[in-house]
């Protein structure tokens, strides 16, 4: 069952913080690192500032449906929705983030 959040702050393009201070992970893809000491390269870290920037347009200050699924690195990961449409999807879409399967391997954004 989805429960209302309002997003407080985007940490990158798939992690964000509620008014309430939880972390949330959205669920299903992996968008590229915006920090040096966690990207692979260069590339990663500036696409990984644009992929929060994506997320930013989209989310901030708003209300989200949150459907959680999970815990990861004391993160709640959940799918996420605005107005009926998955973030997730919207965010694969505008090339921001890739689909991901949860313990596969992660995207490369080196390349």
């Amino acid at each position: 069952m989805a429960e209302l959040a309002t997003v407080a702050r985007i940490t990158d393009g798939d992690t964000f913080r509620t008014a309430t201070g939880e972390r949330i992970r959205i669920a299903a893809i992996d968008a590229p690192e915006t920090m040096r000491n966690r990207g692979r390269c260069a590339l990663e870290i500036v696409r990984g500032r644009a992929a929060r920037a994506q997320l930013r347009d989209l989310i901030e200050w708003r209300r989200v449906a949150l459907t959680r699924t999970g815990r990861s690195y004391n993160r709640t990961v959940a799918l996420v929705s605005v107005d009926g449409r998955d973030i997730g999807t919207e965010m694969v879409w505008r090339g921001a983030a890739r689909h991901w399967r949860r313990y596969g391997p992660k995207p490369d954004w080196c390349r």
